[in-house]
C-alpha cells in the first residue's frame, strides 16, 4: 500500500486543504485509514462505526484487540447517538473541557460495535480542539475511531515524521498538521461509575475535574501492567511509550540525582553503549552523556509534557541504548508525566 503525506496548517485551512480533508474523510468512509494531528498526539483514524475499520487499526498498530480506541467526535448531539444516556456529569465536564484534551467513557449503545470498544459495554469519547481534526472528523460522518498514530508500545507521535516512520505503507494517508501542541494523551475519565473515576492522567488535572464535579477519584491500578482485567481505558493494561533503549528514571535531590546519573552514564559509555540523559533546563548543563536534552522546564511543566515524547524518539533516531531521566512531580499535570514516564521505563526507578 503507497501512504499518501499531505501537509495543512491548522491556522490556514483554504480550499485545498479542505479538498485534502474531504478526500481523507472518504477514505474513511471507504474503510481506510488516515492518521492526523490532534491537539494531544497523532491519531490513526478510521470509521468508529464500522468494526471492520477498527479491525485495521488494531492490525496497523500492532494493537491488542482488547484495547478499547477512543472515538472522536466534533458536536454533543452526536454523543447523545452512541451512549445510552449522557450523565449530568458528562454536560458539565463537556462544558468546562470540551473541545480540548479530555476523554470521557460511558455506557455505549448498539450503535458502536465491540471492535471498537475493545469487547466493552462502554465506549470512550473526546471532541479534539485542534481545527484540523474537527474539520476532518465532520468531513468522515461524526464518528472516528483514533488511538494514537504509532506501532503499538511505542512513544506517541507528536510530529508526522514519527507517523511515517512507523505507519507508511499501513494506512491510507497521513496529514502532517506540525507539532501537536499538548504532547501527552488525552485525560480519561469513566463515568459509569458512582464516582467519577480517572483512569488515565492527563492535560486536565485532578484538581481541575475536582473543581467542576466536587468528587473525583483515582485509578490506583492505572500503571498495574499485572492485572488480568480487560482494561476499560487506552493505556491501562499493556507497556506503552516506550523507546528502544533502556530508560531509567532516578528520583532524590538534585545533586544526588545527577552524581548518580553521570556515575552511570560513564560506567555505560566506557562500555560502548550511547547514553542519553533527559534533564531540564537547569540542569542539562551538569550532565555528561551522548545526548543530553532539556524536556523544559519545572516552573511550568506543560513544556516537559510537550517534549516529553518527542525527545524519546530523538534518542531512537541517534542510536541511545541507555536513558537516564529525572523524575518530575506528580502532581497536576506532572502525574501524566511520570505515569507516560514509569511506562516507558518498564517502571524502572533508582532512588538516591
Amino acid at each position: 500500500m503507497k501512504t499518501e503525506l499531505f501537509k495543512i496548517e491548522e491556522n490556514n485551512i483554504d480550499a485545498s486543504a479542505m479538498e485534502i480533508i474531504k478526500r481523507a474523510g472518504q477514505i474513511m468512509k471507504d474503510g481506510g485509514l488516515v492518521a492526523f494531528p490532534t491537539e494531544t498526539v497523532y491519531g490513526l483514524g478510521g470509521d468508529a462505526l464500522n468494526p471492520e475499520s477498527s479491525k485495521k487499526i488494531y492490525a496497523a498498530k500492532g494493537r491488542p484487540s482488547d484495547n478499547p480506541l477512543i472515538v472522536h467526535v466534533c458536536c454533543m448531539e452526536d454523543v447523545e447517538k452512541i451512549v445510552k444516556s449522557v450523565p449530568e456529569a458528562a454536560y458539565k465536564l463537556a462544558d468546562a473541557f470540551w473541545p480540548g484534551p479530555l476523554t470521557m467513557i460511558m455506557n455505549k449503545s448498539e450503535l458502536v460495535p465491540m471492535e471498537t470498544t475493545g469487547g466493552l459495554e462502554t465506549v470512550a469519547i473526546r471532541m479534539p480542539s485542534n481545527k484540523i481534526a474537527a474539520e476532518l472528523i465532520r468531513a468522515e460522518g461524526g464518528y472516528i475511531a483514533a488511538p494514537s498514530a504509532n506501532i503499538s508500545g511505542r512513544p506517541s507521535p507528536t510530529i508526522a515524521r514519527y507517523c511515517v516512520e512507523d505507519l507508511d505503507g499501513r494506512i491510507e494517508m497521513i496529514i502532517d498538521g506540525g507539532q501537536v501542541g499538548i504532547g501527552l494523551e488525552s485525560t480519561i475519565v469513566d463515568l459509569t461509575v458512582d464516582v467519577p473515576m480517572i483512569l488515565r492522567p492527563g492535560y486536565v488535572t485532578y484538581d481541575m475535574l475536582k473543581e467542576v464535579l466536587g468528587e473525583v477519584s483515582i485509578d490506583k491500578t492505572i500503571i498495574d501492567a499485572n492485572s488480568k482485567l480487560k482494561p476499560k481505558a487506552p493505556g491501562m493494561k499493556y507497556r506503552h511509550y516506550a523507546p528502544k533503549g533502556e530508560l531509567t528514571i532516578v528520583e532524590g535531590n538534585q545533586n544526588s540525582v545527577v552524581d548518580y546519573i553521570n556515575t552511570e552514564a560513564q560506567k555505560y559509555r566506557e562500555q560502548g553503549h550511547k547514553v542519553g540523559i533527559i534533564g531540564t533546563d537547569d540542569t542539562c548543563r551538569l550532565y555528561q552523556g551522548d545526548a543530553v536534552k532539556s524536556a523544559g522546564t519545572r516552573d511550568d511543566e506543560a513544556t516537559i509534557a510537550k517534549e516529553l515524547f518527542k525527545i524519546l524518539r530523538e534518542f531512537d533516531d541517534e542510536g541511545m541504548d541507555i536513558m537516564f531521566s529525572e523524575s518530575f512531580d506528580e502532581s497536576g499535570i506532572g502525574q501524566a508525566i511520570m505515569n507516560r514516564l514509569l511506562k516507558a521505563a518498564g517502571h524502572h526507578v533508582v532512588h538516591v
